[in-house]
């Protein structure tokens, strides 16, 4: 295709002086080197959607940084992780600049390439790529991957950068949108989560100064074994060849990928099951789900709950990972709040056990003895918090319906199918930093 460019990324840090470069080795860099302040240590678990994720980050003193200098990430750069989820990618942005690319990552430094790295960062993350990546990485139980793959990594681009910034201003424009909704979500849940310790921990319900209170709690509370309140029923096991990604006549899956660590859906996390089931196995939307597993030893996902977004007419069948929690005398709205902010979660995964993967026996959590408000003030704090949880359902389907949107856009734009040459493209707020300063180095 005129104006377009063939080269592979080794070709392309090579002709503008930059490199594809490992972080430290294991002996570089011990678990006792960490600590809880200093200069974050980007690991692969910190890579998520595209992005350094900050929540549970590593990091190291001043002293270490300068011994490991050589491995300290600048804006532009792109870090992977090395293993496991081949594919897994971030673009270090300003903020990051000066961290240290960690043990279990290598590291892409453009340089003064001619492809701007956040186009390198958009083609990474097209499906073909990453299917390529994956073909080459070595080991068949835990494949990996090393500088030599990144650098034989094919990259199609546009010999203008003007083009090539334009694609990344609509694909970025898209982004923007996605993160000011969640940033939306995150305050109605975060009103969510007030209500209820405001009423149900710090007992300041209305009406509370009339209430007499027994051993700490109102009196006509009532007391007993979560079993009178909820059930669970425990999910279904499998088998790989009924996992897929992509299958019409599957249906969805919710396990163990299914929730971000310390709670809540993760909607990237789906799977596809072509397996056997029992309709006390499906799911539809405003049901509560629990997991039972955990792959971390920190305890991040067992023991947390989710509520089920809109599935279709079908709903989804949960694997052996999970189990559905099911009111018997409370609502799904009040026992999703429950588990999830009482402290409930942080408790029942205390009894969790296991070498190298957590198990939560699924009877221990509705044996648990429990202290539940009255019929009257639970329908009340309902009445506040259903809308709330209505509003974040249609706004996680905006955000479905303009990832997937984006990424239908994505790969005409990168093939060239859909020209932005002659487009007068508004740059979002994500990037108007780095245009200016690349309009100051004469890009355009």
């Amino acid at each position: 295709m005129k104006g377009w460019i063939k080269k592979n990324i080794g070709e392309l840090c090579d002709s503008g002086g930059g490199k594809v470069k490992t972080g430290p080795f294991g002996a570089q860099l011990h678990q006792s080197d960490y600590s809880y302040q200093g200069t974050p240590v980007v690991m692969p678990t910190d890579i998520k959607n595209g992005t350094i994720a900050q929540e549970r980050i590593a990091r190291v003193s001043d002293s270490h940084v300068s011994r490991l200098a050589m491995h300290q990430l600048s804006k532009g750069d792109i870090v992977y992780g090395r293993r496991g989820d081949i594919g897994r990618q971030a673009l270090v942005k300003e903020a990051e600049s000066g961290w240290l690319c960690g043990t279990g990552c290598l590291r892409i430094t453009l340089g003064e390439s001619e492809v701007i790295p956040e186009y390198l960062h958009l083609y990474l993350k097209m499906p073909e790529i990453i299917g390529w990546i994956q073909n080459q990485a070595i080991g068949a139980t835990m494949p990996n991957l090393n500088t030599s793959i990144l650098r034989r990594v094919p990259i199609h681009f546009p010999s203008s950068k003007a083009t090539q910034r334009n694609i990344v201003s609509l694909s970025f424009a898209y982004d923007d949108l996605i993160e000011n909704i969640k940033r939306r979500i995150n305050i109605l849940e975060s009103m969510g989560e007030e209500i209820y310790r405001e009423w149900f921990v710090r007992f300041r319900f209305p009406g509370h100064k009339a209430v007499e209170f027994k051993k700490g709690v109102p009196k006509d509370w009532v007391v007993g074994r979560a079993s009178l309140f909820f059930e669970h029923v425990k999910g279904r096991s499998y088998k790989s060849e009924e996992i897929s990604d992509t299958d019409d006549e599957s249906m969805p899956f919710v396990t163990l990928k299914s929730f971000n660590r310390g709670g809540g859906y993760r909607s990237d996390g789906l799977k596809l099951y072509s397996g056997k089931f029992s309709s006390s196995q499906v799911v539809h939307e405003g049901d509560v789900v629990m997991a039972v597993t955990d792959m971390t030893q920190n305890r991040e996902v067992v023991g947390r709950v989710a509520r089920v977004p809109e599935m279709g007419r079908r709903g989804a069948v949960i694997s052996l990972d999970v189990i559905k929690l099911v009111p018997k005398s409370v609502s799904a709205t009040y026992l999703y709040s429950y588990i999830k902010y009482s402290g409930f979660s942080h408790f029942i995964k205390s009894f969790a056990n296991g070498a190298n993967v957590l198990h939560l026996k699924p009877d221990l959590v509705t044996q648990q003895v429990i202290v539940v408000p009255t019929q009257g003030l639970r329908e009340k704090f309902e009445a506040i918090v259903d809308p709330i949880h209505e509003q974040v359902g249609l706004l996680s389907k905006e955000i479905d319906n303009l990832e997937a949107t984006r990424d239908s856009l994505l790969p005409r734009l990168i093939s060239g199918k859909l020209s932005v040459e002659e487009l007068d493209i508004q740059f979002p707020p994500s990037m108007l930093i780095d245009a200016d300063s690349s309009a100051e180095q004469g890009i355009y």
